[in-house]
């Protein structure tokens, strides 16, 4: 793999850039892998960077039905913050966006990792408790962040508006080193890493079914054809539960669309990411100049990848009464992604009924943002049967009522 730097884009201006190799290597699947991971999103793909950087474990196949980053890794609004309530979210979340700080270092290729701040408004009198209480908890946890107050919202972001009509700006929880990156930047830099180790990225290829025998996994059966491994990883989100069924267990999941828009560009006049989940809506400009909005997710299960209006008319509708000048904005595309939610909204990185199988899913809306750390532990977990970062995370919470209630923390949709 050719290394990226200013120096090969000068000497490729030269000769018309036509010296540059493809970011992956396009391949056809072998018939037995250690480890094939389902799933060509940012968690499977760092789950398989992280196996070979870590483990040396390079014998790797990853699969996908679609096209790599087409899931919800090519369908998310980019925020990355850390500032969780429980000790186990804190600690994964908080190793995913220090792994963010330099990964377009570790990976050679620009993820444009934005340290911009994230703040979520408190607009009531509860969030103000709520939000205090979570700047406590990550104090103890070695997070940074800071309850400040309408004052400090209103210079960090000018554009907002502090005496909306229903509910005013209260104040804010704030992390000065949240911030957003580009999506589709971080897919193809874990896929050109993990093609430079050797591994395999099989696109195209559909698991159809889970083999198994005495209890053990075998291989999976694709539209490519029979797949042995040894170890097999499923990372694909909202279809984990039918992954799930194949391979005759439940998950306690549900999946759900989560909807975005875009505006048309404007000039800068946001540079912060804002969440406001009294009112139910999230907003940051991109590079490009467009505003990003978000809500929350579909109140009935679907596995939807589109917009719809009344989420536009919901989202946009609470959001113009924080930020009034977007009324004047026209919207250029919406989209939607299918997300996994468990019951007390936090992930599920597991072994499972199955030997040699694991899951990662349940990130619910907020899987963007932990895409490093998840693959940084579920990569531990696969090749050691165990993960400090993924322990509290295990399906047995459920049976045994060890909740990690992330309900309030995840807020509007992150």
């Amino acid at each position: 793999m050719k290394r990226y730097s200013a120096f090969a884009i000068a000497r490729e201006a030269f000769r018309a850039h036509t010296g540059w190799d493809k970011a992956w290597a396009r391949a056809e699947p072998k018939r037995r892998y250690d480890v094939i991971i389902v799933g060509a999103g940012g968690h499977g793909l760092a789950t398989a960077y992280y196996l070979g950087k870590n483990f040396g474990i390079t014998n790797v196949a990853v699969l996908e039905k679609n096209w790599l980053g087409g899931g919800n890794t090519g369908r998310n609004t980019t925020i990355i913050r850390s500032n969780y309530l429980q000790d186990p979210s804190a600690a994964i979340y908080e190793k995913s966006r220090s792994l963010y700080e330099h990964l377009s270092q570790d990976l050679n290729y620009n993820v444009m990792f934005s340290p911009r701040g994230v703040m979520m408004l408190a607009q009531t009198q509860h969030e103000i408790r709520g939000y205090q209480r979570t700047a406590h908890a990550n104090a103890l946890q070695g997070v940074k962040t800071e309850f400040i107050t309408p004052e400090r919202v209103k210079e960090l972001c000018p554009i907002i508006e502090l005496k909306g009509p229903r509910y005013p700006v209260l104040g804010a929880l704030w992390q000065e080193r949240g911030g957003t990156a580009r999506h589709d930047a971080v897919a193809w830099g874990y896929a050109r890493a993990c093609s430079d180790m050797g591994m395999d990225i099989i696109q195209n290829c559909e698991v159809t079914g889970v083999r198994t025998e005495a209890g053990k996994v075998q291989g999976v059966s694709t539209t490519l054809g029979e797949i042995d491994c040894a170890k097999l990883g499923v990372v694909v989100a909202g279809h984990s539960g039918a992954l799930a069924d194949m391979a005759a267990f439940r998950l306690p999941i549900e999946s759900v669309a989560l909807q975005a828009l875009v505006s048309e560009p404007i000039k800068p006049c946001m540079d912060v990411v804002v969440m406001a989940n009294t009112v139910h809506g999230y907003m940051s400009q991109s590079d490009k100049g467009e505003m990003v909005i978000g809500g929350g997710a579909d109140g009935y299960n679907n596995y939807t990848q589109r917009g719809s209006f009344h989420h536009i008319e919901e989202t946009v509708r609470a959001l113009v009464e924080t930020f009034p000048m977007i009324s004047r904005l026209k919207m250029l595309r919406q989209w939607g992604g299918i997300v996994d939610m468990t019951g007390d909204r936090s992930p599920i990185l597991s072994k499972t009924p199955v030997e040699n199988m694991f899951m990662n899913c349940g990130w619910g809306t907020g899987g963007f943002k932990a895409i490093p750390g998840s693959g940084w532990g579920f990569a531990e977990l696969m090749a050691t049967g165990e993960s400090a970062l993924c322990a509290e995370f295990s399906l047995d919470r459920f049976r045994e009522g060890r909740f990690i209630d992330e309900s309030v923390a995840a807020g509007v949709a992150h």
